[in-house]
């Protein structure tokens, strides 16, 4: 709904729940789906229709140029979805798919600035040469509490999880290089030393007061809150947009989890 206010069209990701499936944040929202993990129901993730992707593409083209930027390839199968999506559409060359290698809330403001340049009359080239800048730029760090989403989504074996529940332990996970899936960054003890490993490592990778900050959440304002306070305390007092996370997306982190990311871009 808020896509077709500014204009857009977007194609929302599904949540599977017992053989049903809901779209994200169209059928189902995240107090929901908390609501269904907390009755011991394991969501999963799938993909639009192919045919629905078509679809947008066929009417979109027909008035103009169609940019879609897409969730990381190395984390979702989106991009690759887009793309075949596109070959088999009306007006494949009036179609341009962008791996932005990230989501959340480096995916949301490069849509707002497309959309901005878009409105100022830019060309998809001069649109393409902006997002390509800020992309090299893009830091994520993931915080998941529960070990169980890692395991079946295959990013921890399931020994590993055990022994890491057992022991209270707390994993960063951090976006690897070019967006492609998520390496293990840090093993804590303490909220404390997760909020410090991550904002340290941001200043290791470059970061500075120019970046936009974003932290998003399954419903853990607490640490949410905190990583916003020591990254103003650290960089200044900058503006840190705390977002609560998509079905979508508590679906592969688990509840609590938190998404800590900069981006540089204008």
């Amino acid at each position: 709904e808020q896509g077709k206010q500014l204009g857009t069209t977007i194609v929302p990701l599904h949540v599977t729940i017992n053989d049903r499936s809901y779209r994200d944040l169209e059928d189902i929202n995240d107090v929901m789906l908390l609501d269904m993990i907390a009755d011991k129901h394991v969501p999963k993730t799938s993909q639009p229709a192919l045919g629905e992707k078509i679809d947008a593409y066929d009417e979109l083209s027909s008035t103009g140029e169609v940019l879609d930027i897409a969730m990381s390839s190395g984390l979702s199968g989106t991009y690759q979805s887009a793309l075949l999506a596109k070959d088999q559409c009306s007006r494949p060359e009036k179609v341009h798919v962008f791996d932005s290698r990230t989501l959340c809330g480096p995916h949301r403001i490069m849509f707002d600035v497309a959309l901005r340049m878009a409105k100022e009359g830019k060309t998809v080239q001069d649109i393409l040469a902006v997002l390509e800048k800020a992309r090299e730029t893009e830091v994520s760090y993931l915080v998941p509490f529960d070990f169980g989403f890692l395991v079946r989504g295959g990013r921890l074996n399931s020994m590993a999880g055990a022994l890491g529940g057992l022991l209270k332990l707390i994993p960063v996970m951090k976006r690897g290089e070019k967006g492609q899936g998520l390496d293990k960054f840090a093993i804590c003890r303490t909220l404390k030393k997760v909020v410090s490993s991550i904002v340290e490592d941001l200043q290791k990778e470059g970061v500075d007061h120019t970046f936009r900050f974003y932290v998003s959440h399954a419903h853990n304002e607490k640490l949410a809150l905190q990583i916003k306070e020591k990254i103003q305390e650290v960089f200044g007092n900058v503006e840190v947009q705390l977002f609560p996370l998509t079905p979508a997306f508590i679906s592969q982190g688990g509840p609590e989890c938190v998404a800590v990311q900069a981006i540089a871009i204008d």
